[in-house]
């Protein structure tokens, strides 16, 4: 059991952390888009969503949702997530791996934005693709699939998921729905919906998994750029700014790129996400226990948080229990710390990938810094707890609730990711 944990500590890391409301181009909003649709009953490639024949469990759409909802109206959210190599070629790959799946098949896109995946869909021979978009963005995309004479095969509907009205059954769905830190924005409360609504038993999820990661970091370049500034400023001793330096640079949790070196330990998984059986009340709160072993003498400045998705079938469940995945236990790739490394690559299995050691992506890493680092030694253990839960004043916030113990000494570190 971990050691009770009181407020204060390091830099005084015991307080919330508010992240502002930002553009697109400033790391705020991101992810997925919801989605939403009424299946037509005409020729027109664009139709608006309807509440008439929706589930009576569908949740109702909040302000913050119509507010989310028009962040991805910006063109440029959408300019960015395609002009990233790594997520759209993956998605690619993945789609043409699975392709003997989709063809001839219903598929269902769950935010499509610009309608690039369910085009990827539609040119490996899907039948028909649902592709759903609450922006006013699937104005556009019902323009992008007419141009590429695709309007047979693709229906661009207006609307949540979750207010949708559709008689068939479909075969796939489609989303990148992941937000920074996997979690956040919680879109894939959506793909859930239309999972439990309209998948077909034995359908296929792209992804179909997901991993979020922890692990401690030292970045003693960022602290010296954001902090030791202050210490001499063209001769001018500034100190007096630094409690306010450190809250305006290390208050929020920060969305940046960080490398392989600056990661002191193996990771830790946080949450592992089936798409194909996790519930929404799952990820509601998540808490993970940690306990890292340091690999080298460091300042401790932080925790950074990455994840990975895989681009697979159902998980089958053995006689004994263990998760089986690709012919390995998952618990194979977990060491008793519960310090993990990082999955053997099989060239059947796709997966996108944002860790630090691999190419960058536009989710690049979050990483909650202290106010003041905490000198490690090497082989020093460094144990906690975490826990993400989705914010009660907005489902698409997340607090991140932090307790960390180094040296003998415990500390609280609270966030919300807004």
């Amino acid at each position: 059991m971990l050691p009770s944990y009181g407020n204060g500590g390091a830099g005084g890391d015991s307080h919330r952390m508010v992240f502002g409301h930002k553009d697109r181009s400033q790391k705020g909003i991101r992810g997925g888009r919801g989605g939403g649709f009424r299946a037509p009953s005409s020729s027109s490639p664009t139709t608006s969503a309807s509440s008439q024949g929706a589930s009576a469990t569908a949740p109702k759409c909040t302000e913050y949702d119509t507010a989310y909802f028009q962040s991805y109206s910006h063109l440029g959210i959408h300019e960015e997530m395609l002009k990233d190599q790594v997520r759209t070629e993956t998605y690619r790959k993945a789609i043409i791996q699975h392709q003997k799946y989709i063809s001839g098949k219903v598929v269902m896109d769950v935010g499509c934005g610009t309608g690039i995946l369910s085009i990827f869909c539609a040119r490996v021979g899907a039948r028909k693709v649902y592709a759903i978009e609450a922006s006013d963005i699937a104005a556009q995309a019902s323009e992008v699939v007419r141009a590429n004479n695709l309007s047979d095969q693709i229906i661009v509907l207006h609307g949540r998921v979750e207010d949708a009205v559709i008689e068939e059954k479909v075969d796939v769905i489609i989303s990148e729905w992941m937000g920074y830190m996997l979690l956040y924005e919680s879109m894939l409360s959506s793909v859930i919906f239309a999972r439990d609504r309209w998948l077909k038993p034995g359908g296929l999820i792209l992804p179909s998994h997901a991993s979020l990661y922890m692990a401690p970091i030292t970045h003693s370049d960022r602290y010296h750029e954001s902090i030791d500034f202050w210490r001499n400023v063209y001769g001018i001793d500034m100190s007096a700014m630094l409690p306010l330096a450190k809250q305006c640079a290390f208050e929020e949790p920060s969305v940046e790129t960080i490398t392989g070196e600056n990661v002191l330990t193996w990771p830790c998984v946080v949450k592992y996400v089936d798409c194909y059986t996790v519930t929404v009340e799952e990820l509601e709160s998540v808490t993970a226990q940690y306990k890292f072993t340091s690999m080298m003498r460091a300042p401790l400045h932080g925790f950074a948080f990455w994840f990975d998705v895989e681009f697979n079938g159902p998980m089958t469940f053995p006689g004994n229990d263990r998760m089986q995945y690709n012919g390995n236990s998952y618990s194979d790739f977990q060491t008793n710390s519960n310090q993990s490394r990082k999955k053997p690559k099989s060239d059947e299995l796709v997966t996108l990938s944002t860790a630090p050691e691999d190419a960058p992506t536009h989710w690049q890493q979050t990483v909650l810094y202290f106010f003041d680092p905490i000198d490690v030694e090497q082989d020093e253990v460094i144990a906690g707890r975490v826990t993400l839960t989705q914010s009660k004043e907005n489902a698409r916030f997340l607090n991140i609730h932090l307790e960390y113990c180094v040296g003998g000494r415990c500390f609280v570190k609270e966030s919300v990711m807004r």
